[in-house]
């Protein structure tokens, strides 16, 4: 417990202070020998909040099994579980033993779940150590939000990063969005996985991978987490390809776990491992591109593109976007909301694919009816992986009321 730690009088803290700030908090926490717990109150809404912050960290304090502290906090108008997040993560560098830690409550919006088969166009990507950019995120709308706890998180703020995430996939409503986290890579992101598993996560994002090893041990220990927790669902995978070893091992990749149910690429990292400037044109990763889509379309997940980095530039993103549904993807990474819709937009079938998409799902449905086991459309067959692709164009085409 961590009543029984030898670090009286040491301070550590955790959060995000300054003037800039908005929707979080810093936190000191000093342990003691004696004298309770003692919560010192700074910030903006001190005067409006105040108390029942201070309420609700003795009240974590305690459950953490700290009896004797000096807390300081302040306080930028963070949420309560941003608050508990931060003091947590105070009271873990202290080297505490502290379990589970200090868990919300799973809020009733929150408690939705997700589908193998579904629209994966747009992944909205969020520092994970930024609680301002999560709180409306999926207001925006995009297929699925990544917390990131990898190359967006700076090193020294990493194990903070892993309890704010843990907290906002227990308290925020995405509205429905895919709720996504990338760990980090090897034992790093297996410790993550402690953090995010068995918390209502959706899919899990792994980075850099380069072999199927990589994703069969994240894939065994996310089991191992649930089956500990008594949770029958799975957490799906999405592995990234970042570098030309990667590239080439796609399809074992792909095809390492039965939970993967998309393959992406990311571009930033594979270029400077084949050691080239990244272009617009892409000639660069074409190939590397077109091995992901041949990978996951050959083993039966979707196929996803990396994300385009010049947010201003929403012309350069319809292209890029139209390309990249030319090459065989699926979706593409966003690191803006305004990104969103131009991706949606995109993606979306033309009039003359969504036509010719409905006459081949309605000559499968009348071969179907007529117990057929061959589908033509005039005098030409029409293969099974026609058939699913022009169901998905005509179920894409009614999501968007086309």
């Amino acid at each position: 417990m961590a009543s029984k730690a030898k670090n009286r009088g040491q301070s550590a803290e955790a959060g995000r202070r300054g003037p800039d700030v908005r929707s979080d908090c810093w936190v000191s926490v000093t342990l003691a020998d004696a004298g309770g717990l003692n919560v010192s109150f700074a910030g903006k809404v001190a005067g409006m909040y105040g108390r029942s912050t201070r309420d609700l960290i003795v009240q974590e304090m305690k459950a953490l099994g700290v009896r004797h502290a000096e807390v300081e906090i302040e306080d930028a108008g963070a949420l309560p579980f941003v608050v508990t997040a931060r003091v947590e993560a105070a009271v873990r560098r202290l080297g505490l033993d502290v379990g589970e830690g200090f868990l919300p409550e799973m809020a009733e919006h929150a408690r939705y779940g997700t589908q193998r088969e579904r629209f994966r166009r747009s992944r909205l990507y969020l520092p994970g150590n930024e609680s301002k950019f999560m709180l409306n995120a999926g207001l925006h709308k995009p297929d699925g939000i990544i917390l990131d706890l990898e190359d967006s998180v700076a090193p020294p703020e990493k194990d903070a990063a892993r309890t704010l995430v843990r907290n906002a996939l227990h308290s925020i409503d995405f509205k429905g969005s895919e709720r996504m986290v990338r760990i980090n890579q090897g034992d790093r992101g297996l410790g993550d996985l402690e953090f995010i598993a068995a918390h209502n996560v959706h899919v899990v994002l792994i980075p850099k991978v380069e072999s199927a090893e990589q994703v069969i041990a994240v894939d065994k220990k996310i089991k191992e987490l649930l089956a500990a927790k008594g949770i029958d669902r799975p957490v799906y995978l999405m592995p990234i390809v970042e570098s030309a070893l990667g590239a080439i091992r796609a399809y074992e990749i792909a095809t390492a776990s039965a939970n993967t149910v998309a393959l992406t690429i990311g571009l930033e990292d594979y270029t400077a491992d084949i050691g080239v400037q990244r272009t617009d044109e892409g000639r660069e990763s074409f190939w590397a591109r077109c091995q992901v889509v041949n990978a996951a379309r050959a083993a039966g997940v979707q196929p996803i593109d990396t994300v385009y980095s010049d947010v201003a530039n929403m012309e350069g993103l319809r292209q890029a976007v139209l390309e990249a549904k030319g090459l065989g993807f699926d979706g593409k990474g966003c690191i803006h909301p305004r990104q969103i819709a131009v991706i949606h937009e995109a993606f979306a079938p033309t009039e003359a694919e969504l036509t010719k998409a409905r006459r081949i799902v309605e000559a499968f449905e009348d071969a179907q009816k007529t117990g057929l086991g061959v589908v033509s459309l005039g005098t030409k067959m029409i293969d099974p992986p026609v058939v699913k692709r022009a169901q998905r164009i005509v179920k894409l085409a009614e999501a968007l009321n086309t």
